[in-house]
């Protein structure tokens, strides 16, 4: 049985018992949090494996949540899967800039939100075992270290988030090969997901950002994906 702590931030009693019950279930060990505030607390003392985060709640909400774990030198690295009512694109865009790892829309199917907990466990796991293995990366004026999820521009350290990063490695790992916005969907998001094309573009534009003048590296090759520069 699983036994990862998932951290619900949820303020609806009514939502938060039915994720509780459903992941408690499923041998999670769960934290809940109601706001935001809270949410940030819980992320420091629990060191959750996941975060499960409303973008709806009272004060601070979830894309500031999302912001915060993200700078966070203990908590930046936790996946987040964001729950979103339907129909809210604007908010998951924002999300995934902010570096969530997936989203799930409410009114939601229970099996089908512990799947994709369970492939975004996976995929967390299987990356960092994957990076432990991995020796430094040079391309051009960059440095990727994967077992400690470190990516240097010249001497110059750059945040990324999980989802960033793998990005990052798998078009690095191959310079000259172009890869799809379906194989950049299946490094973030395992096999089988739908690939939604603004998603992708979302993760590539906010890694160029971060990476600065390198983000130069990594090129569009129009119509078909992204490839990084030999």
């Amino acid at each position: 049985m699983a036994r990862e702590t998932i951290l619900v931030v949820e303020d609806e009693a009514e939502i938060q018992e039915l994720l509780r019950y459903n992941l408690a279930k499923e041998g999670y060990r769960v934290c809940l949090a109601s706001s935001g505030e809270q949410a940030l607390m819980a992320a420091q003392s629990e060191s959750p494996q996941l975060v499960l985060l409303d973008l709806m709640l009272p004060g601070m909400d979830g894309l500031e949540v999302c912001r915060m774990l993200r700078r966070g030198r203990q908590t930046q690295s936790i996946p987040i899967v964001m729950l979103t009512a339907k129909g809210g694109e604007a908010d998951i865009v924002a999300g995934l800039e902010l570096g969530a790892d997936d989203y799930v829309t409410k009114p939601f199917s229970p099996r089908v939100l512990l799947a994709r907990i369970r492939a975004v466990l996976r995929r967390a796991a299987d990356a960092a075992a994957e990076e432990a293995e991995s020796e430094c990366l040079c391309r051009h004026e960059l440095q990727i270290h994967p077992g400690r999820h470190e990516v240097l521009v010249g001497e110059e350290s750059v945040e990324l988030t999980s989802t960033e990063f793998r990005v990052l490695w798998a078009l690095a790992r191959r310079p000259g090969w172009v890869l799809t916005r379906r194989q950049i969907s299946e490094v973030v998001h395992g096999m089988d997901y739908p690939v939604a094309d603004r998603s992708v573009d979302v993760q590539i534009v906010a890694l160029r950002r971060k990476l600065l003048d390198a983000g130069r590296l990594i090129e569009t090759v129009r119509g078909v994906g992204y490839r990084f520069k030999e």
